[in-house]
């Protein structure tokens, strides 16, 4: 069965690849909120998640999404029809939805940019933790439950985006993910009774 994360993976990475060489189509591609303003160019809100800042950003994101994405396509298919439609769905509206906030702040901003895939590889990430919230992540070579990596990931999400002073997007990774857990409830109330079943009756292991 074709996996549709591995079909996002190979195009973000040629077109990334592409855009580190190229600096015209990394411009006309990235989320510049102006462009936005005052051209209608509302297609960056999706291309700006096909192109990242250098290699390192890139790896980051498509190695998380290519083990969290595929997961979710196995999990997500045993309780929803047309979950690969549905899949690609969650990610494109999720690039769209984590960039709101960013593009409220900043529509008349000619200094602010941003690109990348993370809000939403956030939003699969986050909705694979809302399925399986005791599976087993490594951060750092470290062992912690998705629940306890969850619940520090928005603290900290949090906590940096009203802090400022990087440059990176924190409201897309927080909104990124506050949208995949809300998009699959509404998709499929059900999962929200499991979340909560599941966490009064830990049971270690799955994802790592």
């Amino acid at each position: 069965m074709i996996s549709i994360t591995l079909i996002i993976v190979a195009i973000t990475c040629i077109i990334s690849f592409i855009s580190f060489s190229n600096a015209k189509l990394m411009e006309d591609l990235i989320f510049y909120p102006p462009s936005i303003t005052n051209s209608n160019q509302w297609y960056r809100f999706i291309t700006s998640g096909f192109i990242h800042a250098d290699v390192q950003h890139l790896a980051f994101n498509m190695f998380t999404l290519y083990f969290f994405g595929n997961s979710w396509e196995t999990a997500y298919n045993n309780y929803l029809g047309l979950a690969k439609i549905w899949y690609v769905i969650l990610y494109v509206g999720a690039l769209v939805v984590s960039q709101i906030p960013s593009y409220i702040k900043n529509r008349n901003n000619y200094r602010y940019s941003s690109l990348g895939a993370s809000g939403a590889v956030s939003a699969i990430v986050f909705s694979m933790i809302l399925l399986m919230p005791w599976s087993t992540l490594y951060v750092f070579v470290l062992p912690v439950p998705a629940i306890i990596y969850a619940v520090l990931y928005l603290g900290y999400t949090i906590y940096m985006g009203k802090r400022g002073g990087d440059t990176i997007n924190h409201d897309a990774h927080l909104w990124g993910a506050i949208f995949g857990i809300v998009f699959c409830i509404v998709l499929k109330p059900e999962v929200l009774s499991m979340f909560l079943e599941a966490i009064t009756h830990p049971h270690f292991g799955g994802i790592e």
